[in-house]
């Protein structure tokens, strides 16, 4: 379970880090209304929703290890209805959340044999925002470009070597604790890694066996070389048979080297962001910060249903405001918390949240045209980024500034989720 080129980055701000690992831990490893299984599989959807291969192959091979029935790897038709049901609010809420109602929340929780309780979809929901979130980050600062090298070259990371998202800290108390836990999860594993190692090798084999009978028939069909190629395409991009590129391949030492068509793990593709505008009164409105914030009503919702995560969850958000940005505030003249609040405040927009008390003309005043475009891009469909705009926008920044900005977009982006989300549990619960 390694996020090596995510906490290398990170590791630009330790003291963030260290509060990030603690929510991460917290998550998928402690104890929570959730299976363990079943958390890394919602990952695993939340970071398909943005084709973030690196996270989802994290997380393909945590669900493993957590004992994950690997016939729900082939797909969203092979897993339990329950889970499947939590596929609608997953794409509203990774593209545009402020369509999320009471109703999605009364249709997950309403009697039947699927009903999920009020724990588990806080639980489900502070996974998915957390995933959407860090998929964010993952695009922005490169990781997802080149995994085997903990990110894009340019990126310059740091030499933090191979160690576990667990260990990248261990400086501190509470990151030598994870670290003893990890070290005795390691002994644990290396006596399953023999069964894993076997169940991935079938999956291996039952695929390229299917890849095979595949070939043949496109042979027979096409003929020989045209047709091998035109199968070797329909099995991995197309999935055309549910079998086809669902699996996770395994390489010689058992190592997961990923999923090859992460469409398997979502509905609907075609649903993304669209621009939020101010709405008529009968339709959607604008989300005011006045009427429900995360200090007055979502932090204690969510920390009633899922103990203690919602002091986790402030803690981070604290720790990303006060992250020194001293270089980038001087460069536009202005205080660092200004300049802070402008990109949280810009980022929130987007998603339709307003802070009556902001004067939005200041966000043209200190955001660039590039950083604006390198901002928006990130939040809204960070699959789109590539490694020119990383480079291009604002060129000034030193590369820590620049992983101060992702760290902004994932904070903000993931308080943005939990706002509608939470919202719409509480009016469900009235």
């Amino acid at each position: 379970g390694r996020l090596e080129a995510v906490t290398q980055q990170m590791g630009y701000h330790p003291q963030y880090l260290d509060s990030f690992l603690k929510t991460q831990h917290y998550l998928m490893h402690m104890d929570g209304p959730l299976p363990f299984d079943c958390r890394h599989y919602i990952a695993i959807m939340a970071a398909a929703r943005h084709q973030c291969r690196y996270l989802v192959n994290l997380h393909v091979l945590q669900f493993l290890r957590a004992g994950g029935d690997p016939q729900w790897l082939r797909g969203l038709e092979f897993i339990p209805p329950k889970l499947r049901n939590l596929n609608e609010i997953n794409k509203i809420l990774a593209h545009r959340p402020w369509l999320i109602t009471k109703e999605h929340i009364e249709k997950l929780l309403k009697i039947s044999e699927w009903s999920w309780s009020l724990a588990e979809l806080v639980h489900a929901v502070v996974l998915l925002a957390h995933c959407h979130a860090l998929a964010s980050f993952v695009f922005g600062c490169g990781c997802e470009q080149d995994e085997g090298l903990g990110g894009r070259g340019s990126l310059k990371p740091l030499s933090l070597g191979n160690q576990c998202f667990c260990e990248a800290t261990a400086g501190n108390s509470y990151s030598q604790e994870l670290l003893r836990i990890n070290r005795k999860r390691s002994l644990d594993s290396c006596m399953e890694l023999d069964s894993l190692r076997e169940r991935m090798q079938r999956i291996h084999v039952e695929t390229e066996g299917r890849d095979e009978m595949r070939l043949l028939q496109q042979d027979r069909e096409e003929g020989k070389g045209q047709g091998a190629e035109v199968g070797v395409q329909g099995g991995t991009e197309h999935c055309s048979d549910p079998y086809a590129g669902l699996s996770p391949l395994a390489d010689t030492d058992g190592v997961v080297t990923g999923a090859t068509n992460l469409a398997c793990y979502m509905q609907d593709p075609d649903f993304g962001y669209q621009d939020f505008a101010r709405r008529d009164e009968d339709q959607t409105q604008v989300f005011r910060v006045q009427d429900y914030s995360w200090e007055d009503h979502g932090f204690s919702l969510v920390n009633r249903l899922y103990s203690d995560i919602g002091h986790l969850l402030d803690e981070k958000f604290r720790m990303v405001d006060g992250l020194q940005s001293s270089a980038m505030a001087k460069r536009q003249g202005c205080e660092p918390s200004v300049f802070k609040r402008g990109i949280w405040n810009y980022i929130h927009c987007m998603f339709g949240i307003r802070y009556d008390d902001y004067d939005y003309a200041e966000v043209n005043q200190l955001l660039e045209r590039m950083l604006k475009v390198y901002i928006k891009t990130v939040t809204c469909y960070p699959e789109k980024t590539n490694s020119e705009m990383f480079d291009r926008f604002w060129k000034q920044f030193k590369h820590s500034e620049k992983v101060h900005v992702n760290l902004l977009i994932l904070e903000a982006r993931m308080q943005a989720e939990l706002l509608y989300a939470l919202q719409a549990i509480t009016q469900y619960m009235i």
